[in-house]
């Protein structure tokens, strides 16, 4: 993505991790500091830091701020009504307003920011190394330029998926938005596994982290090639790896497992979205 899909001026409301590291990537993208404002009451060190560094404008209130070509919501969502009229002022005729608050859908927004076009987001925490990827949804009023903004924004955390249907956000926060948590604890259970049968639990777990880290980084390496292809290329017939697979792969395995924690997070979703 270049730089001319970039916005002139930006506000960030939210400065906490994933809004940091949205802010990260933009600088590495080429955006430049003097174009960003970051608003954020309780900012980091960090976040202080590349202030002074980078140029970016740094204000715990939104007073006084022009309004931007993008705000971005990046607060926590039971926060919306009560920041609600402190943005308000923030949202010029042609402000795009980029939301990654969970739950709080388009309409949700409109009906607290006299915004015309908005994008939702679901971004997830490989973002903050920029590695996440991203399912968005854009209102009827954002245009096509718009559109490439919040591509180029979003591009700077990583992938960028873009939905037809706002409904199916809760099913992208379910496998994606969630979806790390899910890796991180196969990660102990691989370890917790390698002690049973014997290893210390300090080489368990360098073992187990450093096979999910390495397949994941061939996955992105070779995008080409199927998941289910990769499997099949580390499975002898009759070896060891057939044997582990025919217990995860059994009808009562890890598939049916996985639906139905995904099932799970898919309805909790859509509760927490009212």
């Amino acid at each position: 993505m270049t730089t001319s899909s970039l916005p002139g001026s930006l506000v960030l409301a939210g400065a906490g991790k994933m809004g940091g590291a949205m802010l990260r990537g933009w600088l590495a993208l080429g955006m430049e500091g003097s174009d960003i404002t970051a608003i954020d009451p309780f900012l980091s060190e960090e976040m202080k830091q590349i202030g002074q560094t980078q140029g970016v404008r740094l204000a715990e209130t939104a007073e006084g701020i022009a309004a931007p070509d993008v705000l971005i919501l990046a607060i926590k969502p039971q926060m919306l009504e009560s920041a609600a009229v402190a943005f308000a002022p923030l949202i010029g005729p042609g402000t795009l307003v980029l939301s990654i608050m969970a739950g709080k859908t388009i309409a949700d927004i409109a009906a607290r920011l006299p915004a015309l076009a908005v994008v939702r987001c679901m971004p997830n925490t490989p973002a903050a190394v920029g590695r996440g990827i991203t399912g968005a949804v854009a209102s009827a009023g954002v245009s096509p330029a718009q559109k490439q903004t919040a591509t180029a924004l979003l591009t700077a955390i990583g992938q960028v998926a873009w939905l037809d249907d706002e409904a199916l956000i809760d099913a992208v926060t379910a496998v994606s938005g969630s979806g790390p948590a899910y890796v991180f604890y196969l990660v102990e259970a691989m370890a917790r596994a390698g002690e049973a049968i014997g290893l210390p639990p300090d080489l368990a777990m360098q073992l187990a982290r450093s096979t999910v880290e390495g397949s994941g980084e061939l996955m992105f390496q070779e995008p080409r090639i199927s998941a289910s292809q990769l499997r099949i290329n580390v499975t002898s017939p009759g070896g060891t790896t057939a044997a582990a697979l025919d217990v995860l792969m059994a009808a009562d395995g890890l598939e049916p497992l996985m639906k139905k924690a995904i099932g799970a997070a898919k309805r909790r979703a859509g509760e927490l979205s009212g």
